[in-house]
């Protein structure tokens, strides 16, 4: 049966803690320059439509560094971009390339392809889920302060995509979430429905006390454009600063998926405080999506 990774819950947590620590393994013969290339012969097809910067640059090297090869493709340059079915698309891909990697607003058109395909596809990101993101952040986590059950995270934002991921990721990785949004700006109700380590708070100052671990996104999203004005206006009082950090308990991390907007929703001179993780998260997104494609492709 072809493996898929749309969401965290397309995997057991046993599944998610094994790759987050072959990830660290990855990394580590990548450090010493041992050339580890299973791949060879293997291609990966990316699919953008929508832009990208880490995911692109982390999917491409790792399959280089794993011996095989990455195809970008987008709309423009396809026919997918001429109204081609994406069932259509998923049939001659599976013919021609090893896995697929997606990134999408519309999630349905990630499991449309997945269920049409016999090879692995990959959510790079859609509107609904980030996942591969949130391996990398646990894999950081793990390398930091090691295992993450038993913690507290808080999530103060967005409920967008990177929140729904997390909400899953709580119950996975068996760690206790707080989430802070505005009203009407929460993650998915069905989501928090499902779990009892994820829970809506009243304030940033709540999620944040005690916290081992502090997570926020951008306030406008790819999918918001046009509302950024708006939404800058109802996050307002939802910046992360140093000093919010300073009521998470005394070893806190921060993290960001980036791209990051200084001034909104973290302050200026915050990616640059002692705590912040993220430039260490950003580079595990390369070695956490070659165990990935690893564990996709060879079943290891």
């Amino acid at each position: 049966m072809t493996r898929h990774f749309l969401t965290l819950s397309d995997f057991s947590a046993d599944d998610l803690f094994a790759l987050v620590e072959r990830a660290t393994v990855l990394k580590g013969l990548h450090r010493r320059g041992v050339r580890y290339q299973p791949l060879v012969g293997r291609t990966l097809a990316m699919i953008f439509a929508l832009k990208s910067t880490r995911t692109r640059v982390a999917f491409e090297t790792a399959m280089h560094q794993l011996g095989g090869h990455a195809l970008v493709i987008t709309a423009d340059d396809s026919q997918l971009g001429r109204g081609e079915p994406v069932e259509d698309t998923a049939r001659v891909f599976a013919e021609m390339v090893d896995a697929v990697m997606i990134r999408t607003l519309d999630h349905g058109r990630v499991e449309s392809f997945a269920a049409a395909s016999s090879v692995p596809v990959v959510n790079g990101m859609t509107s609904r889920f980030h996942p591969c993101q949130l391996l990398a952040d646990m894999q950081t986590y793990s390398e930091r302060r090691g295992d993450i059950r038993g913690a507290t995270v808080a999530f103060v934002g967005d409920g967008y995509n990177m929140c729904n991921s997390y909400v899953e990721a709580a119950a996975l990785f068996g760690f206790q979430l707080r989430i802070a949004t505005p009203p009407g700006h929460a993650p998915e109700a069905g989501l928090l429905a499902a779990t009892d380590n994820a829970a809506l708070v009243d304030s940033p100052a709540e999620a944040v006390t005690g916290a081992d671990l502090v997570v926020t996104d951008v306030w406008s999203s790819m999918g918001h454009e046009g509302e950024e004005a708006a939404r800058l206006a109802v996050f307002n009082g939802y910046q992360v600063t140093p000093e919010l950090l300073d009521r998470a308990s005394a070893d806190a991390l921060f993290m960001h998926c980036l791209p990051a907007h200084r001034g909104e929703e973290i302050s200026a001179d915050l990616l640059d405080d002692p705590r912040s993780a993220v430039w260490e998260e950003a580079g595990n997104r390369l070695h956490s999506q070659k165990a990935l494609l690893e564990y996709l492709l060879l079943g290891r």
